[in-house]
């Protein structure tokens, strides 16, 4: 490849076709349609893979999912996921769907790139990622974007609504 050493005409070194390419460009612009949002009284469409909030389901039954395997925390390329798993005990059988589940499950949001891949990895399809629109709520302490169970586990009366949902 040669690197040619042309001299520039007179016109040339004043830049002048090069200034008013961008002048035309930037009154063309002038000219077109904006496309803000009116926020919220207008939503702005959601892609098909869209991914939002985080939720551990429950089975029909209103028993948890999870088995504590944890296939999700070492799928999570942020390490985001850590969890305990425990023993479920007699009694317990109408909380927990295995005799193995998550007693301390936790997502530090502040480190979650919100990719999905925990969704991939779990093979009993306990935790996916909602179309919610509300990703993370803020908060003015770090200790309040670790959400445990207590925000990621699906409520009750969701399950058993979901549940009524397939059966008809």
């Amino acid at each position: 490849m040669e690197v040619s050493n042309k001299k520039m005409t007179f016109w040339e070194s004043l830049y002048l076709v090069a200034i008013v390419k961008g002048l035309l460009i930037t009154i063309r612009h002038l000219f077109t349609r904006k496309v803000t949002i009116k926020y919220p009284e207008q939503t702005r469409e959601l892609s098909p893979v869209y991914r939002g909030q985080h939720m551990l389901k429950r089975d029909d039954q209103g028993r948890e999912n999870c088995t504590a395997c944890g296939l999700c925390a070492v799928a999570c390329p942020a390490e985001a996921i850590t969890m305990k798993a425990a023993e479920r005990k007699p009694g317990e059988e109408h909380l927990y769907r295995e005799e193995k589940y998550a007693e301390i499950y936790e997502i530090n949001m502040l480190r979650c790139i919100f990719c999905g891949l925990c969704e991939e990895a779990c093979p009993k399809d306990a935790i996916y990622l909602t179309e919610s629109k509300v990703m993370v709520a803020s908060a003015s302490k770090r200790e309040d974007f670790i959400y445990g169970k207590d925000k990621l586990v699906m409520p009750l009366e969701m399950a058993l609504r979901n549940s009524k949902n397939k059966v008809s």
